[in-house]
């Protein structure tokens, strides 16, 4: 399974979740929550990502960074918004210098 197909199946993993029991479904819990739950879980996910990197853990790090790029998809899917989307904005951005692409974005 490529990188691509295991993104796409997630996301509509993830889309029929919404119609879930969040007695039956950890991520039903987690829409049911709403958005703060989402991002509260994202930040702890970092922070663990943060932890295993800084003690070099590999497995630690795989593991952790999973669990980080899960729920960052959880919350894409909370918004409506598709891997692809995202992917497609890594594709635009590749081979531009980074300080170039962050000059040429508009202020928040």
């Amino acid at each position: 399974m490529n990188s691509d197909n295991i993104l796409r199946q997630l996301a509509e993993t993830l889309q029929t979740r919404k119609q879930a029991d969040p007695e039956k479904s950890y991520v039903a819990s987690l829409y049911a929550r709403g958005l703060d739950s989402i991002l509260k879980k994202i930040g702890e996910e970092a922070a663990e990502t943060i932890l295993a990197a800084k003690d070099a853990d590999r497995e630690g790090i795989i593991h952790e960074t999973a669990d980080l790029w899960f729920h960052c998809l959880v919350m894409l899917s909370q918004a409506n918004i598709s891997p692809d989307e995202v992917l497609a904005e890594l594709e635009r951005r590749f081979g531009v210098s980074g300080h170039e692409e962050k000059a040429g974005r508009t202020p928040s």
